[in-house]
């Protein structure tokens, strides 16, 4: 009996997210020619459904204000946020994102960027001196409130010195449309989209990011649910449209309100089994306990490599059994992080020392 042929061929395609970043830990400022080479290496990890960076130093002239950068799907979307942006900030500067046009990107949305302090409001008086809110929490609300409320609005990011950079396209294309060649900054992170389970939009793109915090992720976070759910608790909405977007307000919970350590806030995202902890010293089995405990709902689950970039550093995190790639190395005064060691050693050719 002769074997039945299929009728139809099928071929899996088994790319994912590619990610990268580096840090100067001196503070010395890179152009971005330099990130876009190790992500453009990575140029089939992706399918032109999201692209992004996040670069930290950019914005010297304006330090000590917040930069919001502004995404608007259409002109209502714009004079909306802004009559509520002068309700409720001082503005020191505003302008127009400086883009290019490109063959790649048709119809993108507006980009405006903005820095702003918080207004000494009423509101704003009672949240400080009543509601014993920071000046961080006060970002925070507004942030929520402009993504959840203000239809067709979205803040890419809103840290100090800082700013991403994202749409839908390959990362060169989003590169040459952002001009991001004009930028120098002392972290670049960069990620080339795969989306599985999520919509490919240009919020939807990487980074995701709160005040200083920016997230690039590869792979899935199957807790997504708990994980929304715990941090809607604590005035976290998640309005994008993907599971990545729960990191980055994690981490601002666990070590911007909780003052966790960025060491603990790992174990807490990532915890050891629990054969693991049982076997530890007392001091670090009954610490590690604590963190699962009362941290349960915001443990991370599936398959992922995050980095994390924040005016105060670049770190690296896995899922506990390291389900994605994740390569760092070191060379002098830079440590490089991405998918993939040839990405590293496309901007790092000799680095003093490779890690997983």
């Amino acid at each position: 009996m002769s074997k039945l042929k299929p009728t139809h061929t099928f071929q899996k395609d088994i790319s994912n997210c590619g990610l990268t970043g580096f840090i100067s830990k001196s503070g010395k400022l890179v152009e971005g020619d330099v990130i876009i080479k190790s992500i453009a290496l990575m140029h089939d990890r992706g399918n032109g459904l999201g692209g992004g960076f996040a670069a930290y130093g950019i914005y010297p002239d304006y330090k000590d204000f917040f930069a919001f950068h502004l995404m608007y799907e259409n002109g209502m979307a714009l004079q909306l946020t802004e009559e509520y942006l002068e309700q409720n900030f001082h503005i020191e500067q505003e302008e127009d994102i400086p883009t290019r046009r490109i063959a790649a990107i048709a119809n993108p949305p507006a980009f405006k960027r903005y820095f702003v302090r918080p207004l000494e409001t009423d509101d704003y008086k009672e949240s400080v001196e009543f509601k014993k809110m920071t000046i961080e929490d006060v970002i925070v609300h507004h942030v929520m409130r402009i993504n959840n409320e203000l239809e067709g609005a979205f803040v890419v990011s809103s840290g100090k010195n800082m700013g991403a950079f994202k749409g839908v396209g390959f990362p060169e294309d989003i590169y040459d449309f952002f001009r991001l060649d004009e930028y120098e900054g002392y972290i670049w992170t960069a990620h080339n989209r795969f989306p599985t389970n999520t919509p490919g939009w240009w919020g939807g793109a990487h980074p995701f990011t709160l005040l200083d915090w920016s997230i690039v992720h590869n792979g899935e976070i199957s807790s997504y649910g708990i994980n929304k759910r715990y941090l809607e608790m604590y005035g976290y909405l998640c309005t994008m449209l993907t599971d990545t977007e729960v990191v980055a307000y994690m981490l601002d919970s666990l070590i911007r309100k909780d003052g966790l350590s960025p060491e603990l806030a790992c174990l807490a995202l990532a915890p050891p089994f629990w054969e693991i902890i049982d076997a530890l010293p007392e001091t670090e089995r009954q610490l590690l306990t604590a963190i699962r405990q009362v941290y349960a709902s915001g443990l991370l689950n599936g398959p992922f490599a995050i980095l994390f970039a924040s005016n105060e550093g670049l770190i690296g995190l896995n899922d506990r059994v390291k389900l994605r790639p994740l390569v760092c190395a070191e060379k002098e005064d830079f440590v490089y992080m991405a998918s993939e060691e040839a990405a590293i050693r496309e901007i790092c050719p000799a680095p003093d020392r490779v890690w997983t």
